[in-house]
């Protein structure tokens, strides 16, 4: 899979590439590159270009799909299902012919992720620019999910963080809260058995919301390094030919 890796950070080279990554480039190889000192170290130069590249295009493409309308919503392995200490009360709901009232609770919550989601790709954009070149280096000798693994591991706190009160406020224009009463409402019968006084459902939403965007930027990343379209650009045709 070592050549799959390679062409992932290959492949982002025909895309635009974030402010700053050529600095922390030139911070990391030294000089532009130094394409003088002969085809190994232009190789490198290449290649870790290329990881930079590579990671905000993966980032920007997951974090445009999800924040667009229905990135949750409608894709089913992404919709943020109602809570599970609900699940009961739903089922309850839908069997009472009041299943409308779980799905306009379900759609206020994957709506609310929808409006949060853009502010995920600062923070990304932020840990890509603090990565060393070990880091770099790591993830192109990684598995297919290393990038998103290398994410995951240094973002979810920042993320839960700067997410969390975007969700509340997402939660309030699209009326969650509201939704969620009559939802409750249509099923107070087992509702009363539930425990719902623990249940916060901003931050329910905001980590829902997360392994949602780690799934899918695992997607994004397996696609980018699988992609044989990118094979035919310039600079994967160089990076590529240093995996076989």
């Amino acid at each position: 899979m070592r050549k799959f890796a390679i062409a992932l950070f290959a492949l982002s080279a025909a895309g635009p590439t974030h402010a700053g990554l050529e600095d922390l480039l030139k911070g990391w190889l030294g000089g532009e590159g130094k394409e003088e000192a002969g085809a190994a170290a232009l190789t490198e130069h290449e290649m870790i270009k290329g990881v930079l590249e590579a990671l905000s295009v993966g980032v920007k493409r997951a974090v445009d799909y999800l924040g667009s309308k229905g990135g949750y919503l409608d894709d089913p392995r992404l919709r943020i299902p109602v809570p599970d200490p609900l699940q009961r009360v739903e089922s309850l709901a839908r069997r009472l012919g009041q299943g409308e009232y779980a799905d306009q609770f379900i759609e206020s919550m994957n709506r609310a992720a929808e409006r949060a989601v853009p502010r995920a790709e600062e923070i990304f954009l932020d840990a890509i620019g603090k990565m060393t070149l070990q880091d770099a280096k790591a993830i192109v000798g990684g598995p297919d999910d290393a990038a998103t693994q290398y994410f995951r591991t240094h973002t979810w706190d920042d993320l839960e963080a700067a997410l969390l009160p975007v969700v509340a406020q997402a939660t309030e224009e699209v009326k969650v809260t509201s939704y969620y009463k009559g939802f409750m409402d249509r099923a107070s019968g087992l509702g009363k058995l539930v425990d719902t006084e623990s249940l916060n459902l901003d931050k329910y939403v905001t980590r829902e919301a997360l392994d949602g965007l780690f799934l899918k930027l695992a997607e994004e990343e397996r696609r980018i390094r699988e992609d044989p379209v990118a094979r035919t650009t310039d600079i994967l045709k160089r990076v590529f030919a240093t995996g076989k």
